[in-house]
C-alpha cells in the first residue's frame, strides 16, 4: 500500500504540510504565528519541490495512489512550476515593509468593514496567517488535478483547490467591500462551473461506464459514433474547464476578481490557476478524449479566437493597470488555447522529439508565469494615500522617478507582448507552431493579429512611466527581501528564457508525453 502512494509523496507533503499549518493556527501565540506559518510554508513547498525533481530524474512514470494519479513528464513539469510558482507567491503572502508594517490581508475579515471591531482588530495588528494553509490547500489540489487519471478524481482536485481561493480573494485588508464582492462572484460562478463540470463526468460516465481516462477512450474507439451522451460531456466537461482558465465566454469573473483580490493573491491565481486549468484540460482532451479531437478541435479553436480578441480589444481600453493585466490574462488563456487546439502531439503526426502542444503550453506557461508574478509584485510598490496606486494617471512618469522599477516593469511588458530576447517571444512562437503543426494557420494568423493589438495597451504603460510627467502624489516604496527577490528572479528568468531557451525547451519536449 505504501508503494502505491510513494512516488505521489510530493503533493501528500503539501496536503499534510496544509493540515499542519491549521495545527499551528491554534498551538503558535498570535504575535509570531505569521512568521512561523510562512516559514512552514516555504519549507513544505522547497521539500515538495526538492522530491518532485528527485521523482523526474529518476524517470519515475507510474500509476500512483490506486491508480488515481498519472505520474508522467507532464505531472512532474507541471508540479515542478505549479511549486515554484508557489513559493514566489508566498514571499507575495508575507510582505510587511511594503505596507508599513502591515499584510496585504485584513486583520478581521469576519468583522463588518469600517466598524469599531474592525478598527479594534487593526490596532491589536491582528493577522489572518490562515492564509499560508489556504494556500497550500489549494496547491495541493492543483498538483492532483494536473496529474488525475480520472474524472472523479479530477473533480474532487478541482474543488480542493478552488475553495481557498473563494476565501483568499475575499481577504483585502484595503478595499474591503470591493474584495468580498469579488469573492462572493467568484464562488457563485465557481460553483456554476463545478456544478456543470459534474454533469459532464455523469455524462461521459453514462457513456463509457468508466470514470478512467483510459477506459473512456477504449469506449469511443469501440463505437463508430459519437453519441449524445459522449457530445454533451465533452461540451460541459470543457466549459468547467474553460471557465477556470478564464476563456470567452466564461471570463467575466477574471477582470472583477483579479481587482478585488489582495494582489499576492492576484499573483498566485494568475499563473497557478492558469497552470493548473491547462494541464488538466490537456490531460483531458489527449488522454480521455484524444479519439474525438475531431469534434473538439474546432470548437476549441473559435473559443481562443473570441478569447484572444476580447481580452486584446477590451484590454486597451482600460485606464487601470490591475484590470489592463486582468484582461491581458484573457488574452494570454487564448494564447495558450492555440497550442491546445492544434493538438500536435506524436499521435498526430509529430515527429519525436519535436516540440507539440504539450511542450509549448508548458514552456509559455513558465515563461508567462515569471513575468506575471513580477509584474504583480511591482504593483505592489507604487502607493497613493498608503494604499496601491493602479490607476494610469499614478503610474505616469514612474519610469523617471525611479528608472530601474521602470525598466524592470517594462521588461515583464515587452514579454507579455511577446518582444524578441524576452521568454514570452519564444512562448508565443512555440505555441504558433504548435497550432500551425496541428493544421490550424488560419489561427495562428489571429493570433498574431491578437498579439500586435496587445502590444498596444502594453507599449501604452510604457508610455505613461516614460513619457508623461511624474505624478507628485505618487509614491515608489522600498519593496522588502521577499519581494526583491521575485522581481528579481522574474526579470532575469525572462531575459534568460528568451536568450537562451535550449535547456527549457528540452526538458518540456523530453516530458510532453502522457502516460496512458
Amino acid at each position: 500500500m505504501i508503494d502505491e502512494f510513494l512516488p505521489a509523496a510530493p503533493v501528500i507533503v503539501v496536503l499534510v504540510g496544509a493540515t499542519i499549518g491549521v495545527i499551528l493556527e491554534a498551538a503558535v501565540p498570535r504575535l509570531v504565528r505569521s512568521s512561523v506559518q510562512s516559514a512552514w510554508t516555504l519549507l513544505v513547498l522547497l521539500g515538495a519541490l526538492g522530491w518532485t525533481v528527485i521523482n523526474w530524474s529518476s524517470g519515475i512514470q507510474t500509476l500512483a495512489a490506486l491508480g488515481s494519479l498519472s505520474l508522467d513528464g507532464p505531472t512532474w513539469i507541471a508540479w515542478t512550476l505549479l511549486l515554484f510558482f508557489g513559493a514566489l507567491s508566498v514571499l507575495l503572502f508575507a510582505e510587511r515593509r511594503v505596507g508599513g508594517g502591515e499584510s496585504p490581508f485584513a486583520a478581521s475579515v469576519s468583522a463588518v468593514p469600517s466598524s469599531q471591531a474592525e478598527r479594534e482588530a487593526i490596532a491589536a495588528r491582528q493577522e489572518h496567517s490562515e492564509v499560508y494553509p489556504l494556500l497550500l490547500f489549494s496547491l495541493g489540489g492543483m498538483m492532483a488535478f494536473v496529474s488525475a487519471n480520472d474524472l472523479i478524481t479530477m473533480f474532487v482536485a478541482l474543488e480542493v483547490l478552488s475553495f481557498p481561493l473563494y476565501v483568499l480573494v475575499g481577504m483585502a485588508r484595503r478595499r474591503r467591500l470591493l474584495s468580498q464582492e469579488a469573492s462572493l462572484k467568484y464562488f457563485l460562478l465557481g460553483a456554476l462551473s463545478s456544478a456543470i463540470f459534474l454533469y459532464g463526468v455523469a455524462m461521459l460516465y453514462g457513456y463509457a461506464a468508466s470514470f478512467q481516462f483510459r477506459y473512456i477512450d477504449i469506449a469511443i474507439q469501440q463505437n463508430a459514433q459519437s453519441s449524445w451522451l459522449l457530445l454533451t460531456g465533452l461540451t460541459l466537461v470543457s466549459v468547467g474547464l474553460l471557465f477556470k482558465i478564464g476563456a470567452v465566454p466564461f471570463h467575466g469573473w477574471v477582470p472583477d476578481v483579479y481587482v478585488g483580490s489582495p494582489t499576492p493573491v492576484t499573483a498566485f491565481m494568475a499563473i497557478c490557476t492558469k497552470l493548473a486549468a491547462a494541464v488538466g484540460m490537456l490531460r483531458l482532451l489527449y488522454v480521455a478524449l484524444g479519439s474525438l479531437r475531431w469534434d473538439w478541435q474546432t470548437a476549441l479553436a473559435f473559443v481562443a479566437v473570441a478569447t484572444m480578441l476580447v481580452g486584446a480589444l477590451v484590454g486597451l481600453m482600460q485606464n487601470d493597470v490591475k484590470r489592463m493585466l486582468a484582461y491581458s490574462s484573457v488574452a494570454h488563456a487564448g494564447f495558450v488555447l492555440v497550442g491546445v487546439a492544434g493538438a500536435a502531439t506524436i499521435e498526430s503526426g509529430l515527429a519525436e522529439g519535436h516540440i507539440g502542444s504539450v511542450s509549448a503550453v508548458m514552456f509559455y506557461l513558465a515563461a508567462y508565469g515569471l513575468a506575471t508574478v513580477a509584474a504583480f509584485a511591482v504593483l505592489t510598490l507604487v502607493r497613493r494615500s498608503g494604499t496601491e496606486a493602479t490607476s494610469f494617471a499614478a503610474w505616469a512618469g514612474l519610469g523617471r522617478r525611479n528608472p530601474l522599477l521602470g525598466v524592470l516593469m517594462t521588461i515583464f511588458l515587452l514579454s507579455m507582448a511577446g518582444i524578441p530576447l524576452t521568454g514570452g517571444f519564444i512562448g508565443k512562437v512555440l505555441v504558433f507552431v504548435a497550432g500551425w503543426t496541428g493544421g490550424y494557420a488560419w489561427l495562428v494568423v489571429v493570433a498574431v493579429v491578437a498579439s500586435l493589438i496587445t502590444a498596444g495597451f502594453y507599449f501604452r504603460l510604457i508610455y505613461v512611466m516614460f513619457g508623461q510627467t511624474p505624478n507628485a502624489d505618487t509614491a515608489v516604496v522600498s519593496p522588502g527581501l521577499g519581494t526583491q527577490l521575485v522581481i528579481w528572479l522574474g526579470a532575469i528568468g525572462t531575459i534568460v528564457l528568451g536568450v537562451v531557451p535550449g535547456p527549457l525547451m528540452d526538458l518540456a519536449i523530453n516530458a510532453a508525453g502522457f502516460l496512458r
